[in-house]
């Protein structure tokens, strides 16, 4: 009878953001493996990697969710993380070979915050070479770790925030708020270098991504807790409310019909989306609120809103 009652409690879970709280030394897919192994095999995914020694915040994708991943990694990320002056490694973390040391305390408080001022803003970023980043095909971790350096272009980044919360010796600790692809490790590695002593990343915890904080994130073992005692959906975001940062607009039952068949249709009446200037995701809704699908719509008056991808199932309107 256990077993019953187990896998019963397993089938009520149907989809939804879940925040985890990745503990020090998972890598994101360990976390991803464990919770679709205790789910029974559902479709788990997550959305923005989080490197092994960092902990925080991970977003898991269950079900549907996992089709939309591609519009949660835009969010915006928060961090906390410590910068060690004095030292410079081949990974730009704690993790590293060191390859340089100089004198951390000839750096001064009033020189640290003019230079972190310089990395406020749009900026360019060359990703580190111990990273997941494709260069040809092949990722830079993977020539990497073969001892080779591979040229690689910079990318564009945004650092919103950034705030010293603490100093302690020669650890600095920082609060980071940035764009999708920033690279804190890097950051801190530039950081260390324009300050003339070098640096790297000692301690990372991702504090929030997007509208979801670390305070509402449960741990491996939390979800292993609530799966037991069959409450976990109650922790499940719906897509829905995942999604709550893209525009919506409701539909017709005749156009709800041509939704989840993928027909594209008429945005006439939606000012917001009449007046978009450029192409826009958009959360396409039934008369009751349930999302339906996401379409694109590309700005002009005439244009139709066409799907993306439909997310709700043809019964959902019986």
């Amino acid at each position: 009878m256990g077993t019953v009652t187990h896998m019963s409690q397993r089938t009520a879970v149907v989809e939804g953001v879940l925040v985890v709280s990745k503990e020090a030394g998972w890598t994101s897919h360990d976390v991803v493996a464990k919770i679709r192994g205790l789910l029974g095999g559902v479709k788990v995914g997550h959305a923005g990697t989080l490197d092994p020694a960092a902990t925080g915040v991970l977003p898991v994708l269950v079900g549907r969710a996992t089709r939309v991943a591609e519009y949660l990694v835009d969010w915006d990320k928060e961090y906390r993380a410590v910068l060690r002056l004095g030292e410079t490694t081949d990974t730009q973390d704690l993790t590293g070979k060191v390859l340089t040391r100089a004198d951390p305390t000839v750096v001064r408080e009033e020189a640290l915050r003019e230079v972190l001022g310089r990395f406020r803003g749009p900026q360019r970023q060359v990703p580190p070479m111990y990273s997941a980043v494709k260069v040809g095909g092949r990722p830079l971790y993977k020539a990497a770790r073969a001892g080779e350096t591979v040229e690689r272009a910079d990318r564009p980044i945004i650092v919103h925030e950034l705030d010293i919360l603490a100093v302690d010796g020669r650890d600095v600790t920082l609060r980071v708020v940035c764009s999708k692809g920033t690279y804190i490790r890097t950051l801190c590695a530039d950081i260390g270098q324009a300050l003339g002593v070098g640096g790297h990343l000692a301690a990372l915890e991702r504090c929030r991504v997007g509208p979801l904080f670390v305070e509402q994130a449960l741990t491996v073992d939390q979800v292993a807790d609530q799966v037991a005692i069959g409450t976990l959906p109650r922790h499940l975001i719906p897509l829905n409310r995942a999604l709550d940062r893209l525009p919506a607009m409701t539909v017709t039952d005749e156009q709800a019909r041509l939704v989840l068949h993928g027909g594209a249709v008429s945005p006439a009446g939606t000012e917001q989306l009449i007046s978009s200037s450029g192409p826009v995701s958009i959360r396409l809704l039934d008369r009751e609120g349930r999302l339906l699908a996401i379409g694109v719509y590309g700005g002009k008056t005439a244009d139709l809103v066409r799907i993306r991808k439909v997310l709700a199932e043809n019964e959902s309107l019986n």
